[in-house]
């Protein structure tokens, strides 16, 4: 029994279902699911002195917001309480007044992904399933590979084949059995859906497993927190499939509703010029339409949202902007992230820094506003792209004249 949970709610009927663990869309219509709690009932169990007295520092924190029944064969891997860092620099650089960093690349696998691959797993022990499976352009994949490994969870996990060598390669570690299809992510999805109901395998799709979204929604709880609850103006992340900015927008909402938030920021929402659904849709206010996945940053090269719902709810709740950056933006992102902050973001780990800069260029974020930038993947997992974005490294032979030559010119 879960014991703040009430129950899962569609979005297209509005109908409330009881939320098994096995639940995914509507029965009736197939509609996206939200999971519902009596805020009442966690407000009378938790307030900010009861939080600051938990040792637990991870994602699990946060049990009163989370939809489980118990611990089970939770992973022993320490997912979340990632550190938020000032980045007065960086803040400077861009004429912001303040900037934070919420790096969540340092998670297990390198991901904020880590978050909904916990949850998945504990959703997949409560269902009695043996085996889970998802679709992913990497950073899903991965992450459920090593959460479900630590767990005892054989996993199939399908690619497609332009994922990073860096992502399949910890798949491949992990001991998942991993499909690359040569196609492209949206066939991918279609192929692993079809996989998941012929063999009955745990569904850990993040776009139509609602539970999922509460383990990433962790991330913003945690902002707060951090913050000493004083919330920024904007929270700024990159999107593809809409998971994570919806999660975002959840936690923020679950948090405002049991009254340890006493205001909600707005949210920016960045994606890739080559592919930004999403974005297209609130700036021409019209239904979002498919694109083609033409941009480096992989994670969020999703052509066919399928979380969309949820986003553009998120983003029009928020009164949030959106921001499209070009891939050369993305990897001058990376750079200088690095170089002023230390930290070392994936292409669509930084989006949202990028969108950040681009928007306070346009003027959608004002110089006098608080930002916090989620940092969604570690740059490791894509290792050309961070040369590319970096340049190669000076070579010499092993002589003291040819470092003296150098050493002039840089």
């Amino acid at each position: 029994m879960m014991k703040h949970v009430t129950g899962a709610r569609c979005l297209k009927c509005a109908r409330l279902w009881p939320a098994k663990p096995s639940l995914t869309t509507c029965p009736d219509c197939g509609g996206l699911l939200d999971i519902e709690y009596d805020y009442d009932a966690i407000r009378w169990e938790l307030n900010r002195n009861t939080l600051s007295a938990r040792r637990e520092l991870s994602m699990w924190r946060y049990l009163e917001f989370l939809p489980v029944e118990g611990i089970g064969r939770r992973p022993r891997l320490r997912v979340g309480w990632s550190p938020l860092y000032e980045a007065e620099g960086l803040a400077r650089k861009l004429g912001l007044s303040r900037l934070f960093i919420k790096d969540d690349g340092v998670n297990p696998t390198a991901s904020l992904k880590d978050r909904a691959s916990a949850m998945a797993v504990v959703k997949a022990e409560e269902a009695g399933a043996e085996v889970i499976a998802c679709s992913s352009t990497g950073n899903a994949a991965s992450s459920l590979a090593g959460n479900a490994a630590a767990a005892g969870f054989p996993t199939y996990i399908f690619v497609p084949s332009r994922a990073p060598k860096g992502k399949v390669a910890q798949l491949m570690i992990f001991g998942a059995h991993v499909i690359s299809v040569d196609s492209s992510y949206e066939d991918t999805f279609k192929l692993s859906q079809q996989a998941i109901e012929r063999y009955g395998w745990y569904n850990r799709n993040a776009a139509i497993n609602p539970f999922l979204m509460e383990g990433k929604k962790t991330v913003a709880l945690e902002i707060a927190e951090q913050l000493g609850w004083h919330m920024p103006d904007f929270v700024a992340l990159s999107v593809g499939d809409g998971c994570t900015i919806a999660g975002v927008w959840k936690g923020l909402k679950d948090l405002h509703a049991t009254g340890l938030i006493d205001r909600l920021p707005r949210l920016l929402s960045v994606q890739a010029e080559g592919c930004c659904p999403l974005n297209r849709a609130i700036a021409e206010n019209k239904p979002w339409e498919p694109m083609e996945e033409n941009t480096l940053a992989d994670s969020i090269a999703v052509g066919v949202p399928r979380n969309a719902d949820k986003a553009l709810r998120a983003i029009r709740e928020s009164h949030g902007v959106v921001v499209n950056v070009s891939d050369q933006e993305i990897l001058d992102a990376a750079k200088l992230l690095g170089r002023t902050c230390g930290v070392f973001g994936e292409p669509a780990g930084v989006a949202g820094t990028a969108g950040v800069k681009k928007a306070v260029e346009k003027g959608l974020i004002p110089a006098e506003a608080s930002v916090v930038s989620i940092v969604t993947g570690n740059g490791l997992k894509d290792t050309p792209n961070a040369i590319r974005a970096a340049g190669e490294p000076v070579r010499i032979g092993p002589s003291m004249d040819e470092l003296l030559a150098v050493m002039e010119r840089l």
